[in-house]
């Protein structure tokens, strides 16, 4: 890796481009990359694709980087070496801390097969095993995505979402003309990297159609809408699903389900809830609904997403409030449940949602701090 961007110093190269002219895996290159920014040996710039550039320290690091063993820079020779000098699982390092998403926000990584999870994604990834995570809303799975993938594009899908979201479509530029514009089913696949189908179960099965040829042993696409234009998958090129279970619209199809070997269910960890000093009250509250919600006698229960936003609104508006709109974004129909769970476990005589009360009079209105009367009365004097 030091070697190859040693020799061209004037270029960036996104890791695609890497592991094109290396011959390893997508996850191999991301690594070693990584790896050679952190110790200092190659400049970054970018987060969604990376590139990288050579650096005074590389040429250094290229004396002593391994490339590879002599004879094996085709992919399937890659591939062989790799299979010979595969560590254990356990004596790989694990990155358990906290990792920070492309939004700045921390993801705190959890426990998949005896591994962090955003390193089990990672190999699944570089073994091309497609993954379907599947949970209610707000329990994270999106956020273990773009911890996991620094490259990641995203579909928010929906039951609007068109093949054209997907592939591309005709759009018109400022001079009038029409252009092709490729969707991000086109660009991952060109530049070899992670794709996130978000809400996938709530698409159109003739829309996600259009995904499967570059899922399977093809990993091609025809672009119809574009002169019938095929598309290649590049090495490194990932597809991976979100599903909640439950919402209304969403349903998971035997054709959507059976392109997903490895589907992975997404539950609030609410021993993370607690560390992260939510009111250890409110998380009682939900551990609780959670557990009827199990049991089948509901069909909501805050998740990690509620607890945080219930924690930024007490910060600003007091407990009484949050404990309000707690009860309130609960669906109609499980309401009075969750109102009987927060008065149980607050200690409180009653809450309900959060209502706006009387309209306030002139004189009940709070002044500007360092107010000391009306503007007229401050320009009269």
């Amino acid at each position: 890796m030091a070697r190859l961007l040693a020799d061209r110093p004037a270029d960036t190269l996104t890791i695609g481009d890497m592991a094109r002219q290396l011959g390893h895996s997508h996850g191999a290159v991301r690594n070693a990359a990584l790896t050679l920014v952190r110790r200092g040996e190659a400049d970054q710039s970018g987060t969604r694709q990376p590139e990288f550039r050579a650096n005074a320290k590389t040429a250094a690091a290229a004396q002593t980087a391994v490339i590879s063993p002599p004879g094996t820079h085709s992919p399937r020779a890659a591939q062989a070496a790799t299979a010979r000098t595969t560590i254990p699982a356990a004596a790989t390092p694990r990155q358990t801390g906290p990792i920070r998403r492309a939004g700045g926000q921390l993801y705190h990584p959890r426990e998949l097969a005896d591994l962090p999870d955003v390193e089990a994604l990672n190999r699944l990834r570089d073994a091309d095993v497609p993954v379907l995570l599947y949970g209610p809303p707000g329990t994270g799975k999106t956020s273990l995505v773009e911890a996991a993938f620094e490259d990641l594009l995203t579909v928010a899908g929906d039951g609007d979402t068109t093949v054209g979201d997907l592939i591309g479509e005709y759009t018109q530029d400022d001079a009038g003309a029409y252009i092709f514009q490729y969707g991000p089913l086109v660009t991952a696949m060109t530049e070899g990297r992670a794709l996130l189908i978000d809400d996938a179960t709530l698409i159109s099965p003739k829309v996600l159609a259009a995904l499967y040829p570059a899922m399977d042993g093809r990993r091609q696409i025809q672009v119809k809408a574009h002169k019938g234009e095929t598309i290649k998958a590049e090495p490194g090129f990932y597809v991976v699903a979100g599903h909640n279970p439950g919402v209304h619209g969403a349903v998971l199809t035997e054709a959507l389900a059976s392109r997903f070997s490895v589907q992975i269910q997404i539950g609030t960890d609410y021993d993370l809830a607690l560390a992260l000093r939510i009111d250890a009250r409110v998380v009682r509250v939900a551990r609780h609904l959670s557990r009827q919600v199990e049991l089948g006698e509901l069909g909501w229960a805050p998740q990690l997403r509620e607890l945080l936003s219930y924690q930024k609104t007490e910060a600003v508006l007091g407990t009484k409030a949050a404990l309000a709109n707690l009860v309130g974004i609960a669906p109609l129909e499980d309401r009075d449940a969750v109102a009987a769970a927060v008065i149980k476990a607050a200690g409180v005589k009653e809450v309900a949602p959060l209502t706006l009360g009387k309209q306030l009079s002139a004189s009940a209105v709070r002044q500007p701090p360092g107010s000391t009367g009306s503007a007229h009365r401050g320009r009269s004097r």
